[in-house]
């Protein structure tokens, strides 16, 4: 009779690459809000024992990605428009918090980097590359929460972003949007640029002032 090592215990549990995965289809769009997320089914689809999928979604369910429903298993958590709101006006005190602790982090290499970005967004704006430039913005906020040194705001930030991802990547593509927004984020880069911590703080409640304003205009 064998027995299973604990390597291979582990191996049934331990796989946060799965739950990433797994987060990565969901904010992809490949399962749809309420979708159910059947175990077997994403088992064989990721190539992992039942086991790792249960916890991959137990951590997406801590996430606010997924839902578990009483004896029915688990299905994508739909977040309201409402909901929305809510978590970016939560991200308007985070956000600007990281921005005015960039603004005073910031240090010679850092500038450099971030006005390549600025002209990255000018050139993808100015070609109409909006999947391109939707993903400028992203690694903009990557950058600034990186630059805040802020780790706790930037868990909340990460966590908070996925719940609205579906709602985010809806405001991209909404008309004048990107003509709107690509201001707004070349101000934030300007504010920290300069090292101006109140500017850039500003420029950033500004900046998600506007994606409120759009979001209760989808409702």
């Amino acid at each position: 009779m064998t027995f299973p090592s604990v390597t291979d215990e582990a191996d049934q549990t331990a796989r946060p690459e799965l739950a990433a995965q797994i987060r990565d289809a969901i904010l992809g769009g490949e399962f749809a809000p309420h979708q159910r997320l059947i175990e077997a089914d994403l088992s064989e689809r990721f190539a992992a024992p039942r086991a790792a999928v249960r916890t991959a979604l137990l951590t997406l369910a801590g996430e606010g990605l997924v839902e578990r429903l009483p004896n029915r298993g688990a299905r994508v958590r739909a977040i309201t428009v409402d909901e929305a709101v809510e978590i970016v006006e939560v991200r308007m005190g985070l956000e600007s918090l990281c921005a005015r602790k960039a603004a005073e982090r910031v240090d010679d290499d850092d500038i450099e980097g971030l006005r390549v970005l600025r002209s990255d967004i000018e050139r993808a704006i100015a070609g109409g590359d909006l999947v391109g430039y939707s993903g400028l913005n992203q690694e903009l906020d990557r950058r600034l929460r990186e630059l805040s040194g802020h780790a706790t705001a930037s868990q909340l930030l990460e966590r908070l972003r996925a719940q609205s991802a579906r709602h985010q990547f809806r405001l991209a593509f909404h008309p004048g949007r990107a003509a709107q927004s690509a201001p707004e984020h070349i101000a934030i880069i300007d504010a920290v640029v300069a090292r101006d911590p109140d500017a850039a703080e500003a420029a950033t409640r500004q900046h998600l002032a506007g994606i409120v304003d759009i979001l209760r205009s989808l409702d």
